[in-house]
């Protein structure tokens, strides 16, 4: 009989992330606001899971061949997470992304063995990645999808994404908290995790509300704003509707400032020890807004996306 208590890689130490009350933060207020640590994944962000289930779906229905070329556009966290999973099973893999991507998040992909092709923006500034930004870094992932015969990852329109959110994020949230949950708040980038753990959750749970977190200035999920305009929040916030957002799972919307989801993300290193970027501060931030509003003991849960580590070039942590 075995007993020994390791994993056969690193990819076995994906997922089962800790939830944590944020009682600092929420001290005074009705609602109890609880936040999964996506950050203690191997690649630092929620993206590991999708990446892993990405993967290993392909393999199984033979579209990813043996050696074959992966390619995937990205803010740098799926990108991370498909590098360290093609670190370890063995494939090529290029990533593409816009210029006004933090430097961190390059410099990890290239530390993992990817290639790294960067985008020059349109009308970006350096942080502040612009709808038409995304657009020209999908122009040029197709043009070296083809070229180089690649398997695309495609993270926007896979349905591994919302599966692994579904079997995992969702499912741990609901174990974590014995199915005590009221509220579930969180962004919509490709909206994996929004769509995958919000159907588990509500499957469980009729009566759950789930909130989507859209920067202020780029609520274009919501219909506030018809052309979005820049903002801090990498990997949210595009002109466009995510093709794994599933409107019908939606109860409302909280819009955030920048500057709310700065400060919220500085007093989350500060009060909670909590060390992560603008688009966690913005979901901490909604939750905040939600709980002040919220019924006596209501519990709402959100998700800190990656690590503070990959924002040290921004102003964030200046």
């Amino acid at each position: 009989m075995r007993t020994e208590k390791f994993g056969d890689s690193v990819l076995s130490a994906v997922g089962n992330t800790p939830l944590v009350a944020l009682d600092r933060l929420a001290k005074g207020l009705p609602g109890r606001v609880l936040a999964k640590l996506e950050y203690v994944n191997p690649g630092h962000s929620v993206k590991d899971r999708p990446a892993l289930r990405i993967i290993e779906d392909a393999r199984k229905s033979g579209a990813l061949k043996p050696a074959q070329t992966v390619i995937e556009r990205t803010s740098g966290n799926m990108g991370t997470g498909l590098a360290i999973c093609c670190a370890v099973l063995g494939y090529p893999l290029v990533v593409v992304m816009s210029v006004g991507n933090s430097m961190e998040r390059v410099r990890m992909l290239r530390a993992l063995g990817a290639k790294v092709v960067r985008v020059p923006q349109v009308d970006g500034a350096p942080g502040q990645v612009t709808s038409k930004d995304l657009q020209k870094v999908e122009r040029e992932t197709i043009k070296l999808q083809n070229k180089l015969k690649a398997f695309r990852a495609d993270q926007f329109t896979s349905p591994s994404v919302v599966k692994s959110h579904y079997e995992g994020t969702g499912a741990e949230i609901w174990d974590q908290t014995g199915g005590k949950i009221d509220t579930y708040v969180g962004v919509a980038g490709s909206s994996g995790t929004f769509t995958g753990a919000v159907k588990y959750l509500k499957e469980r749970n009729r009566n759950l509300r789930a909130f989507t977190v859209e920067p202020k200035n780029a609520a274009i999920l919501s219909g506030k704003v018809k052309s979005p305009g820049r903002h801090k929040l990498q990997g949210v916030g595009y002109a466009e509707v995510p093709q794994l957002w599933d409107r019908a799972m939606v109860d409302g919307f909280v819009q955030v400032t920048d500057k709310e989801a700065t400060e919220t993300a500085r007093n989350l290193a500060k009060r909670e020890g909590i060390f992560c970027g603008y688009t966690s501060g913005a979901n901490v931030a909604a939750a905040l807004q939600l709980a002040r509003k919220a019924k006596k003991g209501e519990v709402i849960v959100t998700v800190i996306c990656d690590s503070g580590l990959k924002y040290l070039s921004t102003d964030l942590f200046k």
